[in-house]
């Protein structure tokens, strides 16, 4: 069996994935009792090493850097989780059992990403007019909202900052032991950086040369610039919402890189396999990660894999409330597109090369998505396919001769090729796109190998052709859900509907009327849905001249 393999920042080269061996198993007494675990559809954690069914390839650790649940979920996180989605699923069907845990930050995350500044959690309920805890929820509510609406697996372990006090301040106790810590008089207890030989190597630091302020704000009484902070201590006058006792104050909160190391450890062990993030993290947060976890257990690495996402610019530009671009999930329902055209654009960049959100990018991105479900149904109806891809499992790709098989088989390969060969999702999308247009392959063997690539896609193929029969046995006087498919349109036509669905997100109404009207002339007649979609409707001079193309 081909291995897997993931571009890691640690070594800056491809990592075959594969269990670590456990030095250290979690253990129930690690897990403090008030942990959170969401009830979701997600399969139950993996048994133990030992336990598991013939045919696995053994239990990954995945830890995922989750929310700061003190404002919306925006678009570019929406990216970054999707990703990871498409990451699991990818592991899991590979043959690996994978352990999923995603923290939520809900106290700690300082307004400089650092030492100083103001926690945001409090910022937020300052600014919403609620208490941090009200605001906390809320915002975590509408992240799960949206992840649920993206298609995106829930974690086997979703655990808050909160919950896990007890095992953060264990963890700065034993970092203190080990002589690792330092007191900033009224301000925190700091981690010294001095004391290890590799700190930084993740972005390839070197203390030498770091400078007070280019990287972290500068805070009095540091020995260091990059030292940071593990507990603060609440300043005279703050009358913080959310504090907790420790041994060296009676009202404080955790620093920001303490909760991650804390509950990864707690449910993973003092080792794993994966940890995931945002490029953001790589020069600060992932590097004291990195620093206090080692540190603290003596084992190395404590990360085998660092994947790190790249960033999502709206229109080119850093999204940004004051820009007027900040932009979540509801922003994409508002305009009448469904999540799955959102996620079919995520999905055609790689994670690690920047992407650039435009309205028209997601225009295009809807047709295609109209486009496959017209062509799911079509082939529904097509007289190959009998039914059986619809069990759970893998997608039918035989029901044909030998010759057919092998194509089909070759294609199926292709694709879980390129996603486990560092989640080339681009490639494999291309992949997708010539199965629907292959001639060697009959409309069973499509359908099967769609299904099957949707294990890994979370595109929900499978209800969305339920859905698109349903409307069409609604509507049958008006096509496939009121639509004509656009999977056999002649190529002048479709051209003309990309024009349109141009001009149309650059707001070009005189260009869109007159894209119409040609449309008109080719015997459609295109009608806009109050919802934002759009209907296509052939007259009956266009069908009687429309030629046959099968």
């Amino acid at each position: 069996m081909a291995g897997m393999r993931l571009y890691s920042t640690l070594t800056r080269q491809l990592e075959e994935v594969e269990p670590l061996p456990r030095h250290r198993q979690p253990q129930p007494a690690d897990q403090p009792d008030q942990s959170l675990h969401h009830q979701t559809d997600s399969p139950p954690p993996p048994p133990p090493a030992n336990d598991r069914p013939p045919g696995r390839r053994g239990t990954i650790g995945l830890y995922a850097c989750g929310p700061t649940v003190y404002d919306y979920t925006h678009l570019g996180h929406l990216r970054k989780y999707t990703l990871d989605d498409v990451l699991v699923r990818t592991l899991r069907h590979a043959g690996f059992d994978v352990k999923f845990v995603q923290n939520v930050t809900d106290v700690g995350h300082l307004t400089s990403d650092a030492d100083s500044g103001e926690d945001k959690l409090e910022t937020g309920a300052k600014k919403y007019g609620r208490t941090p805890e009200e605001i906390a929820r809320q915002f975590e509510d509408f992240f799960f909202y949206s992840m649920d609406l993206m298609g995106n697996l829930r974690p086997d372990i979703s655990c808050r900052a909160t919950e896990h006090i007890a095992a953060q301040l264990e963890l700065v106790k034993t970092l203190e032991k080990k002589g690792f810590t330092y007191i900033i008089e009224g301000d925190g207890v700091y981690f010294d950086t001095s004391r290890l030989d590799d700190y930084g190597r993740l972005a390839r630091l070197r203390l030498d040369q770091l400078q007070a302020g280019a990287r972290v704000e500068q805070v009095k009484g540091k020995r260091q610039p990059s030292d940071f902070a593990l507990w603060k201590f609440e300043r005279p006058g703050e009358n913080r919402a959310m504090v907790w006792p420790s041994p060296w104050a009676e009202r404080g909160f955790p620093g920001w890189h303490i909760e991650c190391s804390a509950m990864s450890m707690c449910y993973l062990g003092d080792q794993f396999e994966i940890h995931t993030g945002g490029i953001d993290h790589i020069p600060v947060h992932h590097v004291n990660e990195i620093a206090q976890s080692e540190a603290a257990t003596g084992a190395q690495p404590f990360v085998r894999i660092w994947v790190h996402h790249n960033f999502l610019l709206v229109e080119s530009e850093k999204m940004s409330k004051s820009l007027g671009n900040f932009l979540t999930i509801d922003s994409i329902l508002e305009r009448g597109f469904a999540p799955q055209a959102l996620r079919l654009l995520f999905l055609s960049g790689h994670y690690r090369s920047e992407l650039n959100f435009t309205w028209q990018a997601l225009e295009a991105s809807s047709t295609a998505w109209r486009r496959l479900v017209a062509v799911l149904a079509e082939l529904e109806n097509g007289q190959e396919f009998n039914g059986d891809s619809d069990s759970d499992g893998e997608g039918d790709v035989e029901g044909a001769g030998q010759q057919s098989q092998a194509h089909a088989q070759a294609k199926r390969q292709q694709f879980w090729q390129f996603l486990e060969d560092d989640l080339k999702t681009p490639e494999a999308m291309a992949v997708m796109w010539e199965v629907l247009k292959d001639d060697q392959l009959t409309d069973r063997q499509k359908l099967g190998l769609l299904f099957d690539f949707d294990q890994a896609l979370g595109l929900r193929l499978r209800q969305a052709r339920a859905e698109a029969l349903r409307q069409g046995e609604k509507r049958p006087d008006q096509g496939l859900g009121g639509r004509l498919s656009t999977a056999d349109l002649p190529d002048e036509v479709i051209a003309l509907l990309e024009k349109r669905a141009t001009a149309r997100a650059e707001q070009d109404w005189a260009t869109g009327d007159q894209l119409r009207d040609q449309l008109a002339d080719q015997g459609y007649r295109i009608i806009d849905e109050p919802d934002g979609s759009q209907r296509l409707v052939q007259s009956a001079e266009g069908a009687q001249s429309q030629p046959s193309q099968r």
